[in-house]
């Protein structure tokens, strides 16, 4: 494949695609774009990523079931030969799909995600507790209850949250993360209103850890063979919400050793290959890490790493193509914001007192990275708010349109992104 570029052809560098448009996906292509990497954006109903400069073509991500969704890539790979470009996926199904067919996709495509056999350890939450009970890592007690009858013989500590354990489809459940819930009452009611949407084996209950952005960690890593290449450790210090949140907003590189070790031991038993993100929160009542989630692609502030030191989505495209990638760990003390939700995060906190207007305009102090807003590349921050709101509006309009039984059934806001 060749590009323009001052009026010459170049050979370009074998590409990439990435599906889906947010801002994960727009931190991909300027990743790879930065580089020369050619990228192409399959597009959601976000809208973000095919307005970066680096993007060169745009395409619709088609919304249909697994199957046709693979019969599409293998069918573009043919009509518009890009065999041997590298595939991002932006959340976990499509991480999954990557996954369970990779044999035929293989075959045309490099992949970013492990095996299926390893990536369902962290796609499945059920799984992923199991695991760590086995390795004798803390999480967040949990219950697994099958029908409504079961929740009357469970010990459960309030507060708790329900959570569903994969989201194969998008509901206001599966889009929200967590529901909390403060007793018995409001349990079974939210239970209820849970099995509507989602199939009920899908329900975990969950004690909630207690505490903000500041209790929560994470470790991120790209792996080869379960042994960490580059990696840092970061301290979502502001997350919306606040409790438990569903979007980072300020985020900061740490060192933490303990982080660390607990999520490099639960990667290297996995045999882990391409990047990822282990969630942890330590739990103010004994200091001890508790792990949430692993996540099996990019989360919402992988660009912070870029700005560390550790080019995630360009280093893991080196290893997919057969190149050397570089041992490297990630500076402490770099910070990264969404301003567009970060704002009214931190307007929350000061009204509540546990945040001064000095100590938050002291946290935008460099280095950072913002998560939109890059000066090589206006305009993606010129349409965020836009975006957002039209988007908004869609899935409003959408709501109205159904049915009162389904209504409930279609997401509203913005989409989740850790």
């Amino acid at each position: 494949m060749t590009m323009a570029i001052d009026g010459r052809t170049h050979q370009a560098a074998p590409g990439a695609l990435v599906l889906g448009s947010d801002y994960k996906a727009l931190g991909i292509v300027r990743s790879l774009g930065r580089h020369g990497i050619p990228v192409w954006v399959l597009q959601d109903e976000h809208a973000l990523a095919g307005y970066s400069r680096y993007c060169v073509r745009t395409l619709s991500w088609p919304a249909v079931g697994e199957a046709e969704r693979v019969r599409y890539l293998l069918e573009l790979c043919e009509r518009s030969a890009i065999e041997g470009w590298t595939i991002f996926p932006t959340d976990d199904e499509t991480a999954a799909l990557l996954a369970r067919n990779r044999r035929a996709l293989g075959e045309r495509y490099r992949l970013t995600v492990p095996r299926w056999d390893v990536l369902r350890w962290a796609y499945d939450k059920r799984l992923t507790y199991r695991l760590a009970a086995g390795l004798d890592i803390d999480h967040p007690r949990t219950h697994y209850p099958q029908t409504a009858e079961d929740l009357q013989g469970l010990d459960v500590r309030y507060p708790a949250i329900l959570k569903p354990a994969i989201r194969t489809e998008l509901n206001r459940f599966t889009m929200s993360k967590a529901w909390r819930v403060e007793d018995p009452a409001e349990l079974a009611a939210r239970y209820a209103e849970a099995s509507a949407l989602v199939d009920p084996s899908l329900i975990m209950v969950q004690e909630l850890i207690v505490g903000g952005g500041a209790c929560q960690l994470s470790y991120a890593a790209l792996c080869r063979e379960g042994q960490p290449v580059a990696s840092v450790v970061a301290r979502r210090t502001r997350q919306w919400p606040m409790d438990f949140g569903r979007a980072s907003t300020y985020v900061e590189t740490i060192e933490a050793p303990d982080v660390e070790e607990i999520a490099a031991r639960l990667l290297a038993v996995l045999g882990y290959e391409g990047i990822v993100e282990v969630e942890f929160k330590r739990d103010p009542r004994d200091g001890r890490l508790k792990l949430l989630d692993v996540n099996p692609r990019v989360w919402g502030w992988h660009t912070l790493a870029g700005r560390a030191g550790v080019d995630f989505p360009y280093l893991l495209w080196r290893m997919t193509s057969g190149a050397s990638v570089p041992e490297v760990r990630g500076r402490s003390g770099v910070r990264w914001v969404r301003a567009l939700t970060d704002l009214p995060t931190a307007f929350g906190e000061i009204r509540a007192g546990r945040l001064s207007v000095a100590a938050y305009l002291s946290s935008l102090r460099g280095p950072i990275e913002f998560a939109i807003l890059a000066t090589d590349d206006p305009v993606p921050a010129l349409i965020e708010l836009p975006a957002v709101l039209y988007l908004a509006w869609r899935r409003a309009s959408a709501r109205r349109d159904l049915p009162e039984s389904l209504a409930t059934a279609v997401p509203s806001g913005q989409g989740a992104s850790r």
